[in-house]
C-alpha cells in the first residue's frame, strides 16, 4: 500500500486514508478487544458497510488519516477530526490503534499531537473535544498527555455487560496546545 507523509513525527506520520485498507479496519473494528472502546463496539461491520463509512466521512469534509510506523510504513490505525465547524473553529477527535502489537508504546500520543497540531495550526481550529469512555484508562492518560483537559462527563451513559459507564467529555483548546511538528517545517523554510 502507498502511503503520504502528510505529518510526521518521530515514531508514526499521518496520511490520507486510503480506502483500500477497509478490509484491515473491518478486521479491527469486529476486534471486541479493539472495538470496545469506540462507538462501534455493538454494530457488525462487513467489509461493504466500512467502504460506505469511510467514504461518507470523506464527503461530509473530515479530516481522517491513517496511521502510519515510520520506521517500517505499516497501517496501524486512523484517527480524525471530525464534525467541523469552520465558522466557530471546533471540531471533535476520534483515534483508534487497531494494531494490539503498537499499544502503551506511544503511537497514540504521537499521533494524536500530530493531528492537534495539524488541527490548531493548519485548519486554524480553536477548541477539539473528544469522548471516552470511563474504563478506558490508558487513552484518558493519553488525552491527558496531549494536553486535553477534563470538562464534564455524561453519567452512566454506556451500557456494556450489563455494568454502567461514564462518558467523559475532554477538550483542549489552541493556545494550551504546543506546536512541535508543523513549527519544525515552518522554520525550515525561514
Amino acid at each position: 500500500m502507498k502511503y503520504f507523509k502528510k505529518i510526521i513525527g518521530d515514531k508514526c506520520y499521518l496520511s490520507p486514508i486510503n480506502l483500500e485498507d477497509a478490509e484491515q479496519y473491518t478486521e479491527w473494528l469486529n476486534d471486541l478487544e479493539v472495538s470496545k472502546n469506540l462507538a462501534v463496539s455493538s454494530q457488525s461491520i462487513g467489509l461493504d458497510k466500512e467502504k460506505m463509512i469511510l467514504e461518507d466521512m470523506i464527503k461530509r469534509g473530515n479530516q481522517i488519516f491513517a496511521i502510519i510506523d515510520i520506521k517500517t510504513d505499516k497501517l496501524i490505525g486512523n484517527c480524525s477530526l471530525f464534525t467541523i465547524e469552520y465558522k466557530h473553529r471546533k471540531a471533535e477527535f476520534g483515534i483508534f490503534i487497531g494494531d494490539k502489537s503498537y499499544w502503551g508504546k506511544g503511537f497514540g500520543t504521537e499521533a494524536t499531537e500530530l493531528i492537534l497540531d495539524y488541527g490548531f495550526n493548519i485548519l486554524n481550529l480553536h477548541n477539539i473535544l473528544l469522548k471516552v469512555y470511563n474504563f478506558n484508562n490508558k487513552a484518558i492518560r493519553c488525552y491527558e498527555k496531549a494536553g486535553f483537559h477534563y470538562i464534564g462527563k455524561r453519567r452512566e451513559s454506556i451500557i456494556i455487560g450489563g455494568r454502567k459507564y461514564d462518558e467523559i467529555y475532554m477538550d483542549i483548546l489552541s493556545n494550551e496546545f504546543k506546536s512541535i511538528y508543523v513549527k519544525k517545517v515552518m522554520e525550515r523554510d525561514t
